[in-house]
């Protein structure tokens, strides 16, 4: 347990390599942890250089094992999880931002998808 989850569990959705968005989820109630399937609120939040500097050391190894959509979740700073099935929080993202990043992920299939 890290004493900075109850200022939330910042999840960073990572594009080939690259921080294209991040929410803030915050826990609720008695609840420790702040995933949004259990309850968390959450939070519009930025990419900060800590999360760069994390997502630049794993962007090498994500990309030699073909894992270009994922999402990360990082706490007080420290990188806890590496989400490559289920990478949610970009509806939450374009929600609280204004942001259109599920275009932004459509549209980077299909120009892989036309230019092999």
């Amino acid at each position: 347990y890290l004493p900075a989850a109850k200022d939330g569990d910042k999840r960073v959705i990572m594009l080939d390599g690259e921080p294209i968005g991040a929410v803030n989820r915050i826990p609720t109630g008695s609840e420790f942890r702040g995933n949004m399937a259990v309850g968390g609120r959450v939070a519009a939040a930025e990419v900060t250089d800590r999360d760069r500097e994390i997502c630049a050391y794993l962007a090498p190894t994500l990309q030699r094992d073909g894992l270009m959509f994922v999402g990360i979740d990082v706490i007080g700073g420290y990188l806890t999880e590496v989400n490559v099935t289920s990478p949610t929080g970009i509806r939450e993202i374009d929600r609280l931002g204004g942001d259109r990043l599920g275009e932004q992920v459509m549209r980077w299939v299909e120009q892989r998808l036309t230019t092999g």
